[in-house]
């Protein structure tokens, strides 16, 4: 595998603390440290929940982040308190933002209603924990702004359904998000052409593309000001929008373009209405700001 001793050391010790008892029970993982104020407001919570549904299946491994570095990068931490639900050696949740007792248990309620916690023995192949679940885990995460941590579930799924074109999607986006264009153009190249194809991945692309078109502030602010001093100037109103939405200015962009469609000329409503789709796809469809600004869109067009 490519480890040294110590790495080696720190991945037995996390297969038989957490690996091994998640075959068939539900481990929640909590990467924490001494030092970390909220891990220690954390940590009674997740005890008691966990100590009150032990009987359901429930076992609590805390992870010392400085104990175990190896583990932690390897789940790509980025902060403390971390907290993830872990079944047949796979995150299935992400429970980090379950802060309270009543959020933690409504959270581990949920997972243990979907997974087969204590089943599948009689040496039945243990149940794969299911992908769509875990997608909608990583969409959350993104939908909520968490884009790393989003990139992180997302690479982890990846590796366990390679083939699955709304996991490639939502990595693309998530990195996109994340501002890692680089590592999101990466992920893009490195995939074949047949998921290339897929209308999924065809709405990371439009998300990539939108990436090229950032700039620094002071040229965003330039192109703010040109847009507003010429506001019948539709590429002017083009410019600004895609500076905007790479800047993660989405309202301000969508703004922009609506501007567009409702005063421009017939050319300008097409260019306009063509870059807020592709604004929409790269978003993806479903989502609430994209079912929000479609409404405004339809007032526009429909009255």
């Amino acid at each position: 595998m490519g480890l040294n001793l110590d790495e080696q050391k720190a991945v037995d010790r996390f297969r038989k603390e957490v690996v091994d008892p998640s075959q068939t029970k539900l481990v929640v993982v909590d990467f924490w440290a001494e030092w970390c104020g909220p891990c220690k407001a954390l940590a009674p919570v997740i005890e008691k929940v966990c100590a009150e549904y032990a009987d359901k299946g429930v076992v609590l491994a805390k992870i010392n982040v400085d104990e175990e570095r190896f583990i932690a990068s390897q789940f790509q931490v980025q902060s403390i308190p971390t907290v993830y639900a872990m079944f047949q050696g796979q995150p299935v949740a992400d429970l980090t933002p379950a802060r309270s007792e009543s959020q933690l248990k409504a959270a581990l309620d949920q997972l243990l209603e979907k997974l087969p916690i204590n089943e599948g023995t009689g040496g039945a192949d243990p149940q794969q924990p299911d992908l769509d679940q875990l997608v909608s885990m990583g969409e959350q995460l993104l939908a909520d702004g968490d884009a790393e941590r989003a990139a992180s579930v997302f690479m982890q799924i990846a590796q366990m359904a390679p083939d699955k074109p709304a996991v490639h999607s939502g990595l693309i986006r998530a990195l996109v998000a994340a501002g890692q264009a680089d590592a999101a153009q990466q992920a893009y190249d490195a995939l074949p052409q047949e998921l290339k194809d897929d209308p999924l991945v065809a709405q990371a692309q439009s998300a990539l593309e939108l990436a090229g078109s950032q700039v620094d502030q002071g040229e965003l602010d330039n192109l703010r000001k040109i847009a507003a001093e010429q506001p019948a100037d539709t590429e002017a109103q083009l410019a600004f929008a895609e500076a905007a939405f790479a800047a993660g200015e989405r309202d301000e962009a969508a703004e922009v373009l609506l501007r567009a469609i409702e005063g421009g000329g017939e050319e300008g409503n097409d260019e306009a209405k063509a870059k807020l789709l592709q604004m929409f796809e790269a978003v993806g469809m479903e989502d609430p700001w994209v079912s929000a600004q479609r409404r405004k869109l339809s007032l526009i067009l429909f009255g």
